[in-house]
Order: C-alpha cells, then sequence, then structure tokens
C-alpha cells in the first residue's frame, strides 16, 4: 500500500489569494534557510553520517532547511485530473506544498499527495509475502512461497518443507515491482481544469537536509594594520534531490519556526572536495523584512549529497585593522550581577591569565565593506616575508554584524606579552557593610625590539554600588562593573597596574 499523506483543501482558484506580482521566470528558485551553529557545525559528520546508512529522518537533523519554487509548464486535460512530479526532494514537509496555475487562475485543487513508498530491498521483501521467490546462497537455490521476512531472515515454503536462509548472505530474484511501490518520492495533485493544454504553474514547498554557513579568510599584513577579507557560502544539500541551473537565494537572521518536539531516540547532532562558484562576483545583499537576503545573481547546480562553496563576495584589499593585546584577569566574572554582596574571603581571581591577542575592524564603507556579514567562521593568516608563504594565525567565530559595526576576533595568545593578578589586601566590616579589595597586576614585554599596548579589564564582581578609592593611574568604565586600562609596556620593560576598590551595601 502507497504510504500517503492527504491534505485537505477547499475548492477554490489557486491564484485567487495570490497578489499581483511581476511574471515569475521558468526554472528552479532555491532559498536556503540557515540556524548552523558556526563554531560547532562539521558538515563533513553529516556526510559521513549518510554515507554510513542514516536513519530515514535523519536529515530533519540537519541546521536550516530549504524552500524550493518551480515554475514550469505541464499538460493539463480540461476537467478532473492528475498531475504528478517527481523531481522533488525526499524530505518534504508536506505541509507546505503549494500549487498556483499561472495560466489560469480558474483552475482548482482538490487534493495533493506526498508519495515515498520507495523501492528497497526491505519493502520489495515485504510485498512478496505469500509470493514465490528464488533464493541462492552457498548451500544451494530455494524456490518457495516467502512467507517472512524480518530479524536478518527469509522464512520459505518449499516442495522439501520450510527453508530458513540468512539474507545477508543470499541472492534473492524476484518477478515483476509490485504496484504501489515508486523508485523516487511523488508529489500529486488532482486538478479540476476549466480548459486543457498546455499551463504554467508554479509549485512550493519546504524541505529538510539543506543548509549553510558563511566562512571568511582575513589576510593579515605583518604590520597588523591592514588585511585582505575574501568570504565564502559553504552549502550542505542531503535533502535527496539535486537542483540544476537553480536561483540560489539565502536568508541571514534568526527566522522563527515552530519546531515539533523530537523523539528521545533521535541523536542531538552537534550544531564542507569543495566547488567554486565560479570567478566574478559574489551574492547581492538586501534588507528583507527583518532579515538580509543574499541573492547570488547567476544560475547554480547543487548536487545531491554534497558540499559546495560560493563565493559570498570578492576579496577586499587592504581592509584597516587593528591588533589588540587584552589582559583579563577576571573573565570568568563576565556578565555576572549579583543579588548580594559576594563577601568571600577568598580570592576566586585566575592570578595568571595569558594576555589575548585579538583583531578589529569596521565594516563600513571607508573600509571598502560596508556589507551586513552573516555569522560565520573567520580565519587568521599572515604572509611570513622569509619566504612568501601564507601561514595560519588563529581563527574565531563572529555573529550576525550589520554595516557600520565593528567585528573583533580572537586570534590567540602572545607569547612574549604575559602578565600576572595578584589580590594584595582584602578587609570587611560588617558593622559599617562596607569590602576593600587592592589587586596588582603585572605586565611584562619579553620583546627586546618592539613596545606593547595592553589593555587590562577587570570586573569588580563584588557588589553593585562600589567606588575606586586608589588606582595608579586612570581607569575607564566601561560597564556597571568593569573598568579598563591602557597600558604602553615598553621592549623588555615592566609594569604595573594597582587599584583599590571599596563596596558599600
Amino acid at each position: 500500500m502507497v504510504i500517503t499523506i492527504m491534505l485537505a483543501v477547499s475548492v477554490m482558484p489557486l491564484a485567487a489569494c495570490s497578489a499581483v506580482q511581476q511574471a515569475p521566470k521558468e526554472g528552479v528558485t532555491l532559498t536556503v534557510y540557515s540556524s548552523a551553529d558556526p563554531a560547532g557545525f562539521d558538515p563533513q559528520r553529516f556526510v559521513a553520517q549518510q554515507r554510513m546508512g542514516a536513519e530515514a529522518d535523519f536529515a530533519w537533523q540537519v541546521p536550516g532547511f530549504g524552500v524550493v519554487k518551480n515554475v514550469r509548464r505541464v499538460q493539463l486535460k480540461q476537467g478532473r485530473g492528475t498531475l504528478s512530479m517527481t523531481d522533488v526532494a525526499a524530505f518534504i514537509d508536506p505541509t507546505s506544498v503549494s500549487i498556483v496555475d499561472l495560466t489560469d487562475p480558474a483552475t482548482a485543487v482538490l487534493d495533493q499527495r506526498f508519495e515515498f513508498d520507495l523501492v528497497s530491498p526491505d519493502k520489495l521483501l515485504e510485498k512478496y509475502i505469500d509470493r514465490p521467490i528464488t533464493v541462492m546462497d552457498d548451500r544451494g537455490d530455494y524456490s518457495g512461497t516467502l512467507l517472512s521476512a524480518s530479524g536478518g531472515r527469509l522464512v520459505l515454503r518449499t516442495t522439501g518443507g520450510i527453508e530458513i536462509v540468512p539474507s545477508a548472505e543470499a541472492m534473492v530474484t524476484l518477478g515483476d515491482l509490485p504496484q504501489g511501490l515508486m523508485t523516487r518520492p511523488t508529489l500529486s495533485w488532482t486538478l479540476d481544469a476549466t480548459k486543457g493544454g498546455e499551463h504554467l504553474v508554479r509549485t512550493a514547498y519546504q524541505t529538510g537536509g539543506l543548509t549553510w554557513r558563511s566562512d571568511y579568510n582575513l589576510v593579515i599584513d605583518p604590520s597588523f594594520k591592514k588585511a585582505d577579507l575574501g568570504a565564502w557560502v559553504t552549502l550542505l544539500n542531503l535533502s535527496g534531490q539535486s537542483f540544476d541551473d537553480a536561483s540560489l537565494k539565502l536568508v541571514a537572521g534568526t527566522v522563527q519556526r515552530v519546531q515539533p518536539r523530537q523523539p528521545m531516540r533521535m541523536p542531538r547532532m552537534l550544531a564542507m572536495a569543495d566547488e567554486a562558484g565560479g570567478a566574478g562576483g559574489g551574492f547581492e545583499e538586501k534588507s528583507f523584512a527583518e532579515y538580509h537576503l543574499y541573492t547570488l545573481p547567476r544560475p547554480v547546480d547543487l548536487a545531491q549529497n554534497g558540499v559546495q562553496q560560493i563565493t559570498l563576495f570578492p576579496t577586499v584589499s587592504a581592509v584597516p585593522v587593528e591588533r589588540v593585546l587584552v589582559f583579563d584577569g577576571t573573565a570568568q566574572w563576565s556578565g555576572w550581577s549579583p543579588s548580594e554582596p559576594y563577601a568571600d574571603a577568598g580570592d576566586p581571581g585566575v592570578q595568571s591569565p595569558k594576555v589575548a591577542v585579538l583583531v578589529r575592524l569596521m565594516n563600513d564603507k571607508a573600509s571598502g565593506l560596508g556589507i551586513p556579514l552573516p555569522a560565520g567562521k573567520i580565519r587568521a593568516s599572515m604572509i611570513d616575508g622569509a619566504d612568501g608563504s601564507l601561514e595560519f594565525i588563529g581563527e574565531d567565530v563572529i555573529g550576525h554584524t550589520p554595516r557600520d559595526e565593528r567585528v573583533t576576533i580572537r586570534i590567540g595568545e602572545s607569547f612574549d606579552v604575559v602578565g600576572s593578578r595578584t589580590r594584595t589586601d582584602f578587609t570587611i566590616d560588617h558593622a559599617r557593610r562596607t569590602m576593600s579589595e587592592s589587586v596588582r597586576i603585572e605586565l611584562r614585554n619579553r620583546k627586546q625590539d618592539e613596545a606593547a599596548t595592553v589593555t587590562v579589564r577587570e570586573r569588580l564582581y563584588r557588589w553593585a554600588q562600589w567606588s575606586m578609592t586608589k588606582e595608579s593611574q586612570p581607569s575607564t568604565k566601561t560597564s556597571a562593573q568593569a573598568v579598563e586600562w591602557t597600558v604602553p609596556v615598553p621592549a623588555g620593560e615592566t609594569r604595573e597596574v594597582t587599584y583599590t576598590v571599596t563596596y558599600q551595601w
């Protein structure tokens, strides 16, 4: 019996509710949405899972989805008839399917079906229960009636009695393909057309197994003053359908979707032989609703069960950048908002954190950018002047970044600039409801030929009401409970920052 999902719909013209718009072009338009975490999403894991024989619903675990629109010419007969299409994805959301007759708005849809009872060895054997088959293994040939095909065994009634044959070791010969099995997923509609002949129709549906992410390459000049920035879109297609000569669109932003509860048995996946998209420009970007839409101005072939990379935008040269060294001895208190004074006399601060190396750039037209940047992984490299080779120096993840906003990436930790943090005093007076804490931060620049400037960041985490009662140099208040100092450290020398803070409650 064919597995069919029936959708009840009212008998009404297909295009009765369609807004007036420009006549669409024939062909496929694919819009891909992504919810992938750039830090944890590894497309190759999904590809490997598919190759090893994944569960039937594994494509729904891909963090994203696609909307497939297809405008094509079909032959319809006058009156009631059936229209079927087999060039569809295997992981369709049947409730999202729609069809519009662009030639005759009076054509009505009576019902639509998604049929996916596809041919497989197990399904074929199920169809042959109580039918004659021939089985051959290393013990000989058997002809008889198939009684059961489960548990890795075939049970046959032969003229000599009952035979049980391991199915993994057997070669099975069957008759004709039973009715009700198909070789490809199929969408079918029952239509009522007022006139027959050639019609232009548009179909649309959502499908799982599609997603994308951005990957950025930042090549930094050894002076740390400028860099070249290139960007790629990495597309994953496990939808069970190839899309040839398709118009491609990508949506960046958080799109609300109602997610069904997943059965507990389904594993949670972490959350790309690349083919370049060709020379020339990349995607064209525009605002769309509260998101950003990226449209590729040329058709693309997107093969099923594969990964493909396409240029997001051409490499932008000489983007101004700056290197920032940050010593953050209280990073673990980031975002901390105390509900009561933290009066523990112990010092929970990290004593010798590393000095982080950050790279900053502005996403604006003055820098040659000014393009909304989708979230993605950014890899930083630098040219070795000795031999001209390009060497990897670190990577980070950026979030969705609008134009005219700053991009900050952490590429690693300084080898030669080091620091330490020491609490030198702590007192608490419960009667007066005050605490006083003193800290010394030491910065050491072990480079012999290059000065360094270090940003020292401290979180005053013990309570919301505080005052700086003593400090070695003026600080800058960056939030309600954080301060910073900018400290020049000459080559080969050491500098200190000391302060005392008093809390009251």
